[in-house]
């Protein structure tokens, strides 16, 4: 993500990023994956969160980097009223305590990923576990433990439709407690879209 400039751009977080995309609030420090609760309240008063909300001057941040990841410090420094300091460190914790991600999001078709497919799961065991296993799969790109018809579901991007096989086959149908699958290949992106703002 690029910023108004090197010293003051909201690029200086992440590099060549470009929407900022909100998630479930699990913890970035390091290992992305490391949850250390102590030090997410630690980190909660600079970041603007009270419990799970935000206030509105980090709820205004948010929905500013959703609509242009790339807006510099100091253009949202304006915007809410504070110091680019106190600006890029609300950001820096945002980003911290996966309250949000700064990312380039890009069409799979476009960047040689012909096919995109939702594989819905069924599931015995701990599904924690099997989530977690299916997270460690590099084509896949959104794993949900759900309610319903199935236990999971994911949605992964492939080469080609070879490639959507041997994932199927020897990553996903062979992981212990998996029992069935059934997948759902996209034939056009209609609406993706990360500008839902903030409650």
């Amino acid at each position: 993500m690029a910023g108004g400039n090197s010293s003051s751009g909201a690029g200086d977080v992440a590099e060549a990023n470009d929407t900022a995309v909100a998630t479930d609030g699990a913890p970035v420090d390091g290992v992305a994956t490391d949850v250390h609760g102590h030090v997410r309240r630690l980190r909660a008063s600079a970041a603007g969160l009270n419990g799970n909300h935000l206030d509105d001057v980090s709820r205004r941040l948010v929905e500013a980097l959703q609509q242009d990841g790339r807006r510099s410090y100091a253009a949202l420094a304006q915007d809410v009223g504070l110091s680019e300091a106190a600006v890029r460190q609300r950001v820096r914790r945002l980003l911290d305590d996966g309250v949000m991600q700064i990312v380039a999001v890009t069409d799979p078709m476009t960047v040689g990923f012909s096919r995109q497919a939702m594989v819905g799961i069924k599931a015995v065991g701990d599904l924690r576990a099997i989530a977690d296993r299916l997270s460690n799969l590099p084509e896949l790109e959104y794993v949900v433990l759900c309610a319903g018809s199935f236990d999971l579901l994911v949605e992964l991007v492939c080469e080609d439709d070879e490639h959507l096989l041997r994932l199927l086959d020897e990553s996903i149908r062979s992981i212990e407690g998996v029992r069935e699958t059934e997948t759902f290949v996209y034939l056009r992106l209609v609406k993706q879209t990360y500008g839902w703002g903030t409650r």
